[in-house]
């Protein structure tokens, strides 16, 4: 077997694992992350200097961006040419990039998202400011490794003369690690990194005081103090950005809203569909047209509005639902010292700091160098001059060029150097004015070593000329601030009346669970009455109520929860339609059904809420809650206001218990409990103190054993009369005036009487439902097996409490009533 086949084992894990380790650790240093020191990606800094390098700078003419794309994968990124001339593109885009770095002509995209043209139809150079991040790279100021094919050498850093990182941002998303560092005031960052210089202790809510904030090319509203200095300590923090936008008057009473700067990445033309898709799908009423009048000039978004419209309301609704205001989340990684790292603002100017600190030493190092060498040959020159006829004769001697350096070297002890100098020597050179400049050439010459040594001997002289030329650069390329900085986030309110039409519809919950919202006019083209509405076979209309689109109601389940809907969210149908099933509208549990729904207005929410922390009045709307177990429960309706639209406890309920009734209550009147074996107590519902939303409640009635709570009234003076109906359909009314009020929490008093007996006939085995009627009403009876019935209370007699009723109803053998209630108004 030869060494090629000598196959060895190996894990698959621990294969897969240092491919993908060596993999994380290319992109991670080698794609996505940006290097602390110059801000820039590889493909980035490859394409700067391929440009550079082959003298694409902005003193040339433009040069075809298909040319610098060849050069940059040919010599130095062997990848795709369109992530080469996708990172170009970039460079090349004003609202990307702070500064641009690359100065195209041609076609380059746009603000909606337009492909730029094919690299062979763009051209592109340098910008003049790409040119302070190249400054001084032939100085041997940053290192140079081998390209991947080891016939060029690259950059494995720029000089970098301003801190491209904060200034012109990044962003990208390698194995592991991502980064999103936004663009900053170019003379803020350098007015920060001179006072770091200045003072290396400085803190960071020092530095906030010079930087504001992140400044978008874009422009826009940047809100969140708090976000902007977690990021600046930590490199992790979140601001909101927010449209520059203006409501104008126009003719005719009609205004306009009109936005000139838009959030940084938007993508202006999705922005402008965004807010015609609402103003077509009518969820927000009120707009006339949206047009895009962009141009020369600059951004121009209009969103015209129709007349007496709320336009405070509707720019507030589009800030919230599109991208008018944006989260812009930081996350400041770079690469350190090789390794990825997450960083504050200061952090990443210290870093910065000491790339200088390196690259004007290391330029100043070459200058020194280069100036020695200089005034070396000077003074050998000078000195030769001085004895000029002795050299002349001196090399007329020699035989060579060669033997005339050697004599040269020998005879008068010029260095090598001097010597080949001399003899390269032009004759115009001989000159008194030339022998004048050469002395005054040297002179300079010893400035310039004197200089350079102290600037290499001293710290505090070497910051000075960083300092400078930082400076310098802040003058000649600086620009006003674009985006403008807001420490508070404004909290957006969106007004209900801006999305939603005022409408007073109807609104319709079945036994079965099938709910609608109706208009008026659909109702009364159908005829006007209940009974032709849609519903299924054997179900019937439970609840019918008139409401407004504006406002919710609170349905309340035997479990317990309660659910905040608002009206206009409840699926429209025909009045003739069934509607669709309450799981469809709400998350409602298999094993839980509705039990109460009462509707509510937003001013009872919003009137309680701003008297929140002061003591309960007597009349503040509650909700009253009565177990089958005999529990009654008193809570301020304010406590159920939510934004929620899940299941929110709304009363404790024991296990084997639950919620048959729930009403609201202006005030606390008295109420009537009826149980099954027909027992009843009447008290006032004061003598139950109010208490929070998920209490249990207190005892109502002490109930005998297998008795529970069928009705629960609520009930005003003596007027009127209370209606009970036993399983087998009979029913009797008693004068609510024979229920006399007594404390919470006894026995009671007998409300119906069962018939017992082999050759009586009987009239029920426990009682379904309690009213309390002051006037005739329909009540709708249902059975075990489905069948309705419908009788009016006037037919039932009036009795004692202890009457034995008469038969209201029949049922078939075998089947017995199950519930019954009122019959829903018409409206």
């Amino acid at each position: 077997m030869s060494i090629l086949e000598n196959f060895l084992p190996a894990f698959l894990e621990e294969v897969v694992g240092d491919r993908f380790g060596r993999y994380s650790k290319y992109i991670i240093q080698d794609r996505a992350i940006p290097d602390v020191r110059d801000g820039l990606k590889p493909v980035q800094r490859r394409i700067l200097y391929a440009m550079y390098d082959s003298g694409n700078t902005p003193d040339k003419p433009y040069r075809k961006s298909a040319k610098t794309v060849g050069d940059v994968m040919g010599n130095y990124h062997p990848h795709g040419d369109s992530s080469i001339y996708e990172g170009m593109v970039r460079m090349a885009q004003h609202w990307k990039m702070a500064h641009m770095l690359v100065d195209g002509h041609g076609n380059w995209g746009s603000m909606d998202d337009d492909p730029p043209a094919a690299m062979r139809y763009t051209e592109a150079r340098l910008s003049n400011i790409a040119m302070e991040l190249l400054r001084d790279i032939e100085k041997r100021t940053v290192l140079f490794k081998d390209n991947f094919d080891n016939t060029a050498k690259e950059p494995v850093v720029l000089p970098a003369r301003y801190p491209n990182l904060l200034v012109n941002g990044v962003s990208g998303i390698s194995a592991g690690f991502a980064t999103e560092i936004p663009t900053h005031n170019l003379r803020e960052i350098i007015d920060a990194c001179v006072a770091v210089m200045n003072k290396p202790d400085i803190t960071v809510p020092e530095l906030m005081e010079i930087v504001k904030g992140p400044d978008f090319p874009t422009g826009g509203l940047i809100m969140g103090g708090d976000g902007i200095r977690e990021a600046y300590e930590t490199g992790k923090g979140k601001i909101y950005i927010r449209s520059k936008t203006a409501i104008e008057e126009m003719r005719g009473g009609k205004q306009q809203i009109v936005i000139t700067e838009i959030p940084y990445q938007i993508v202006k033309s999705k922005l402008v569909n965004a807010i015609d898709n609402l103003r077509m799908e009518k969820k927000v009423e009120g707009i006339a047209e949206v047009r895009d009048e962009s141009g020369r000039n600059g951004l121009r978004i209009v969103v015209e509005l129709k007349k007496d419209v709320d336009a405070e309301g509707i720019l507030a609704y589009l800030l919230k639902k599109t991208d008018l205001q944006t989260a812009y989340n930081f996350n400041m990684v770079a690469i350190v010292k090789k390794a990825p790292r997450q960083l504050g603002i200061k952090q990443i100017l210290e870093a910065y700091i000491d790339h200088q600190k390196e690259v004007v030493t290391l330029r100043t190092q070459y200058d020194l160098e280069k100036a020695e060498d200089r005034a070396h040959v000077l003074e050998g020159l000078v000195k030769a001059l001085n004895l000029l006829d002795r050299i002349i004769e001196t090399i007329k001697a020699s035989k060579n060029r060669m033997d005339a350096q050697n004599n040269l070297i020998a005879q008068f002890g010029f260095s090598e150097r001097q010597a080949d100098a001399i003899l390269t020597l032009q004759l115009y050179r001989l000159t008194n004015l030339e022998i004048t400049q050469l002395e005054k050439e040297h002179a300079e010459a010893l400035k310039k070593i004197a200089l350079y040594r102290s600037i290499l001997e001293s710290p505090r002289k070497l910051m000075n000329v960083i300092k400078d030329e930082l400076t310098e650069i802040r003058e000649k390329y600086g620009i006003d601030r674009r985006s403008v900085i807001q420490g508070e986030v404004e909290e957006i309110k969106v007004n209900l009346e801006v999305t939603v039409p005022a409408e007073e519809v109807l609104v319709t919950l079945s036994r079965e669970g099938y709910i609608k919202r109706t208009s008026l006019l659909s109702f009364t083209r159908s005829g006007g009455e209940l009974d032709s509405a849609g519903v299924k076979e054997g179900d019937v209309i439970r609840w019918s109520l008139g409401l407004n689109t504006l406002d919710p109601i609170l349905l309340f389940t035997q479990k317990g929860y309660y659910y905040l809907l608002p009206v206009h969210q409840i699926p429209e149908f025909k009045w003739k339609d069934t509607g669709t099933a309450i799981v469809n509208v709400l998350p409602l549990a298999k094993d839980d059904r509705i039990v109460g729904v009462i509707p509510a207005k937003n001013a009872d929410f919003v009137a309680a809420q701003a008297a929140e922390g002061q003591a309960a009045a007597t009349n503040d709307p509650t909700l009253v809650f009565i177990t089958k177990r005999g529990q009654v429960k008193r809570t301020l309706l304010v406590d159920y206001a939510t934004s929620r639209s899940m299941a929110i406890a709304a009363c404790k309920v024991a296990d084997g218990d639950e919620v048959v009734n729930v009403f609201r209550a202006d005030q606390p009147d008295d109420l009537l409990l009826v149980t099954e074996q027909g027992m009843s107590i009447r008290f006032n519902q004061s003598e139950a103190s109010l208490q929070g939303r998920v209490a249990g409640g207190v005892r109502g009635i002490t109930l005998k054993d297998g008795d529970s709570v069928v009705g629960a009234i609520p009930v005003v003076g003596d007027e009127g009369e209370v209606l009970v109906l036993s399983d087998y359909g009979y029913a009797k009314r008693t004068l609510l005036l024979d229920y006399p009020q007594q404390g919470r929490g006894g026995k009671g008093i007998q409300t119906f009487e069962f018939k017992e007996g082999k050759r009586v006939r009987p009239n029920g085995t426990k009682l379904i439902a309690a009213f309390h009627v002051k006037e005739a009403a329909s009540l709708l009876a249902l059975t075990v097996n489905g069948s309705v019935a419908e009788f009016n209370s006037e037919n039932a007699p009036i009795d004692d409490r202890k009457g034995q009723g008469k038969l209201m109803t029949a049922v078939d053998r075998g089947d017995v009533l199950s519930e019954a209630f009122r019959k829903p108004l018409s409206t």
